[in-house]
């Protein structure tokens, strides 16, 4: 496979998102999702009490002020995301999101179905990987929210594909994390017992570098249907 990938490369076949290989890949698309492998680890997962959402910050300078590495976006009232990747790709697709619910709550006076917003965001991801003289987004988003007094969880990919889970992983040490969910997440998990799952499986990923002031959470509440972002303190807590 990979001397597949370098004659390939040799061909020319990687240098645009608009050419098939001979054996059906678009590695354009490929590149990009071994960027997001590389990104910073982010978890989404559906709890009793809402959707969380956490994400590893991986504050490279200890001269960086950790407040302004945002990760973490609020979409619309009832709907949170989370990124993985290339953080200004990332950016661009959340002030689309932002733009179209706002722009749907206008039009129909009610707040945007959270499967109608990631479908027009993979569209546009999608589109990207067919036009010439573009590349794909390196960057996978979680998007999380309440629809019809439930938690929604939505993954997306730079192909413009996405799918709906209980639980998922996005970034560094994905494999892992995703198997510790298959094994520990459950239905009826609540808010504290989903942060000191995500939290473990991070301290698996991260090891040495594990750091919980590098960690940032929010989660959509069920109840009211708002965004609410998770204090440090209670993070800290959980992490013990």
């Amino acid at each position: 496979m990979e001397q597949a990938t370098v004659n390939h490369q040799m061909m020319g076949y990687d240098r645009t998102s608009t050419m098939f290989s001979p054996d059906g890949r678009l590695l354009q698309v490929e590149y990009a999702k071994k960027t997001i492998r590389q990104g910073s680890t982010a978890i989404g997962m559906v709890c009793k009490e809402g959707v969380l959402l956490i994400t590893d910050k991986r504050v490279a300078n200890k001269l960086i002020i950790g407040e302004t590495v945002e990760k973490l976006f609020q979409v619309d009232d009832h709907i949170g995301a989370t990124i993985s990747g290339f953080v200004s790709d990332g950016r661009i697709l959340i002030e689309r999101a932002r733009i179209r619910a706002q722009q749907y709550r206008v039009t129909y006076d009610e707040p945007i179905d959270i499967l109608e917003l990631v479908r027009g965001i993979c569209d546009m991801k999608q589109w990207f990987t067919q036009v010439g003289g573009a590349r794909p987004f390196g960057v996978s988003i979680l998007f999380g929210g309440i629809d019809d007094g439930s938690g929604k969880l939505f993954a997306t990919e730079p192909s413009g594909i996405f799918f709906q889970y209980k639980a998922v992983a996005v970034g560094e040490g994905e494999v892992d994390v995703n198997a510790m969910l298959s094994k520990e997440y459950k239905d009826d998990l609540s808010l504290q017992e989903g942060i000191k799952l995500a939290v473990r499986a991070l301290k698996k990923v991260l090891g040495k570098d594990f750091d919980v002031e590098r960690l940032s959470a929010a989660y959509i509440d069920i109840e009211d249907c708002k965004y609410k972002k998770i204090e440090q303190g209670l993070l800290r807590k959980l992490s013990k």
